[in-house]
Formats: structure tokens, sequence, C-alpha cells
């Protein structure tokens, strides 16, 4: 993406940034302040790190957990839904990167919120609508799809279904405790399980392609354009995990060259896998058989050109991809529900100084993607959680608009982002409201309870943060102009 003008002026805009308060301010629990040269910080996210932690999430929580559920409404055109996904993907990313480079928090998207609008409704319901959805809603959706690999590897396709929630749950917990370990935990974890990843979907990807049925592919059996569009509403749901390398910006040493980088090649990576995976697929089995196999059906497309040995190495991929996407999305709680708590949009049991400890945040987050992981069949929700993510995103592009003079942003790439976003929710809305009206109104109900918890909140609440709390979630980029 191309940066806005006067892009060689960000090192003295991001120094003339001040907290609220004027106070310097330490690095969260977990992250020690870096200094410049060779005192830095070993427990700093990696540039690497941080462009794996983005890959790692978003294949998770795309491919895998979704690959079922866009067929039944793209067909054998998923592959082009995941490409528009990619591109809207990449113009919000271009958004994030601008506000990130000049607000780094690992707060991400809601630091960026409050200095466009306010710490105040606007922000309070989208905050709700943002952890509901891009959070917690994507958390279990995809340990839901691990519980389900795990299940039929261990006890094959006759697997008890409590086996798979067990799964799910045991491995949120172990995910929890590596967060727990700070972001040079994560960095390393996640790097190995990606590496992994690359190169196992190489091999599916030449595998399928040498014997693929190019003709389950043809266009002549696509939905209509209308359908292929309102499916780029879910499947832009496997993006989700861009979001993640935002929260990373005050961990990231020299943010304004390297979360450019992270974020551009985390995406380009993420949808370059997505459209030859999908075409794989779907120029492999019927879209009927896609459905029905939900989940699994990466790993019984291996099946026809790997033998059963494919079908096992594409489940074990399967579980790191899962378990992967479930660490970034808890990391990312941390930040999200910190700041949160500081600008006293969310309890403060959420916040560093929770009687839970300084991770009280993420064991709330955890408790909670378990408790829908086993009590709720998510499949059916994940049109709702993709749609609201969007919106989110969508107001994101609007506050980058809001404050292109600050971030030095193209203005006509905001405005495509923001276009993009309202041309993909207008078709969801018709498409859902006409074909699925169950959606549309879970939808809405999605909405309104954020509102109500919010407002709830506020009037039990109604004094705000002080400013000395306020001014703690805003970092200075870590290694630029910083006293160690």
């Amino acid at each position: 993406m191309p940066d806005g003008p006067d892009a060689g002026d960000a090192t003295e805009a991001r120094q003339e940034h001040t907290t609220t308060a004027g106070l310097e301010t330490p690095a969260p629990a977990g992250v020690v302040q870096a200094g410049n040269g060779a005192g830095a910080d070993p427990k700093l996210m990696t540039p690497r790190g941080a462009v794996f932690l983005g890959v790692g999430s978003m294949v998770g929580a795309g491919i895998f957990a979704l690959l079922g559920e866009a067929g039944g409404v793209a067909g054998s055109a998923v592959w082009v839904s995941f490409l528009v996904a990619g591109v809207v993907s990449g113009l919000l990313g271009y958004a994030l990167v601008k506000l990130g480079v000049r607000y780094p928090s690992s707060g991400g998207l809601i630091t960026y919120l409050i200095q466009a609008f306010g710490n105040g409704r606007v922000v309070g319901i989208t905050s709700w609508l943002g952890y509901f959805t891009a959070i917690v809603l994507v958390g279990a959706m995809v340990a839901v799809s691990f519980g389900d690999y795990a299940a039929l590897l261990v006890a094959g396709h006759n697997a008890d279904p409590v086996l798979s929630k067990l799964f799910a749950a045991v491995m949120v917990i172990g995910a929890t405790l590596l967060v727990a370990r700070g972001a040079s935990g994560v960095d390393k974890v996640q790097s190995v399980i990606v590496v992994a990843l690359l190169a196992v979907f190489s091999i599916f990807i030449i595998a399928t392609f040498k014997d693929m049925n190019t003709h389950l592919l043809a266009v002549s059996g696509y939905p209509s354009v209308r359908a292929i569009v309102s499916s780029v509403a879910l499947t832009f749901f496997a993006y989700l995990g861009f979001a993640v390398i935002s929260f990373a910006a005050g961990d990231i040493p020299n943010p304004t060259r390297n979360l450019p980088r992270a974020m551009y090649l985390a995406l380009g990576i993420t949808g370059a896998l997505y459209v030859a995976i999908a075409i794989g697929v779907f120029g492999t089995l019927s879209v009927a058989r896609v459905i029905e196999y939900g989940p699994t059906a990466i790993a019984e497309a291996a099946r026809p050109t790997l033998g059963d040995a494919g079908f096992t190495v594409m489940a074990v991929a399967a579980l790191l991809a899962t378990s992967s996407s479930v660490t970034a999305t808890l990391y990312a709680s941390r930040g999200l529900t910190g700041e949160l708590a500081a600008k006293g949009q969310f309890p403060p049991i959420f916040g560093p100084d929770s009687r839970l400890g300084p991770y009280g945040g993420v064991w709330i987050t955890a408790l909670a993607t378990v408790a829908l992981a086993i009590g709720f069949d998510l499949g059916v929700i994940a049109s709702v959680g993709s749609a609201v993510s969007l919106s989110v995103f969508a107001l994101v592009a609007v506050a980058a608009i809001r404050l292109r003079r600050e971030i030095r942003a193209a203005t006509w790439i905001l405005l495509l982002a923001v276009v993009s976003c309202g041309l993909v929710l207008l078709s969801y809305a018709v498409d859902t409201l006409w074909g699925h009206p169950e959606t549309f109104w879970c939808t809405v109900a999605t909405v309104v309870l954020a509102i109500v918890i919010d407002t709830v909140w506020k009037h039990r609440h109604p004094s705000g943060p002080s400013e000395v709390a306020v001014s703690t979630v805003l970092r200075a980029p870590r290694g630029e102009g910083r006293p160690a």
C-alpha cells in the first residue's frame, strides 16, 4: 500500500506525541521497556514474530474453521470470495498501520477509536462488539475446530462429542498459560508453528493442483455475484487475525518500519494461501462434500492424492493452525482488555491491576471462550460474528479518516476501505434478510446486547477514569527516541 504525504516526517510526529497526563509511562507487566541497540529487551516481539503472529491467527481462524460454511454461500467460487476479502483486509490494514505507527499501543483498535471519537459511548459499544466477535467468538470457534480434529485423530469419525469439547477446553487453557509467559514466548512458538504450516500447506497445494478436476471449478457453477459479495462478510472472518498485528505495535521495535512490513507480508502470505487452498479443495471435492465435511474438508481433500497419510498430516496441521490462532487471539485480548479497563469502558477486573492478577483479562477471556466452545454450535453464528467485526473495522477506517492529517495517510485509500466495507455489509444485509432472516436478526440482537451492556455499566459507574489511568496505556515506539 502506498504511504500518505510527508511519510518521512513520521518520526517527528511520533516524538511530538505525549500521553494524556504528559507522563512517561511504564510498559505492562511481562514486557520491559526497550532501550536502543544492544540493550534491547529480549522479551519484545520481533518483526518476524509479528508476521508469524498474524499469519498464525488468520490461518487457524479461516481455512479450517470456515471453509465449509463459506462453501454453503459462495459454492466453488469461495476462492474469489477469499480474494476479495483479502483486498478489503489490505485496505483496512493500511489504516491500522498508519494508526499503529502514530499511536503505538498494545490496546490496538480501541486506542485509535478513542483518539478519533473520544472515550465515550461510541467507543464503549464498539469495544463490547469487538471483544465479543473478534476475540471471544473467534477463539471459541477455532477452539471447536481444534477439538473436532483432535477427537477425529484419537477416536475416529464416531468420536463422542464430549471428547471434542474436552480437547477444545484443554487447548484454550494451554494457550492462556503460554500467553502469560509474555510476548517472547508467543513469538517463538508462533514462529515454529507457522513455518511448519507453510511447509505442509505447500505440499497440499502442489498435490491437489496436480490432480485437480477443473470441471468442479467451472464458472457456470458459480452462484450470483450478489451471493459471492455477500459471502465476503463471512470469509472476512478468516482475516480477522491481521488486527492482532496492530496490538503488537507497542511491543515491536521501530514500528514505523516494521509494522507496515509485518502487516502487508502477513496479509499477502495468508491471502495467497487461502486462494490456493480453496482452489485445491473445491477442485478435488464437490461443493456438497465440502459442506458435509465442514471443518475437516481440507484433510478429506488430501485423501484422494496423498492417501490416509496425507489426511493425518493435514489433521495435525489443523491442530497446529487452530492452536496457533487461539494463542494469537488470547495474546491480543490482554492489550485490549487492559486498555478498556484503564479507560473505564470495561470493569477493572479486566485490567492489569485485577484481583485475578496482571493477566486477569486473559483468564476471563479464556473462560468465556471455553464456555462458548462447550455450550454452543458456533458454525451457525459465524456470519453474525464476521459481519459485526467488519462493521467495527469500518468504523476504525472512519477514525483513520478523521485523523488522516495526524497519521499522514492517503485519504482515497481510507475512503475506498470504508466504501468496500459498506458494499459488503449492504449485500450481506439484503441477502440474510431475505434468505436467512434468523441470521439477520441475530446480528441485530448482538448489536443491541452490546448497547445494553455498555448502558448498564456506564449507569452503575458514571465516573470516568483518571487522567493518569488513561495515560498508562499509550507508549512511545520501542527504540525510537526514547531514553533507555
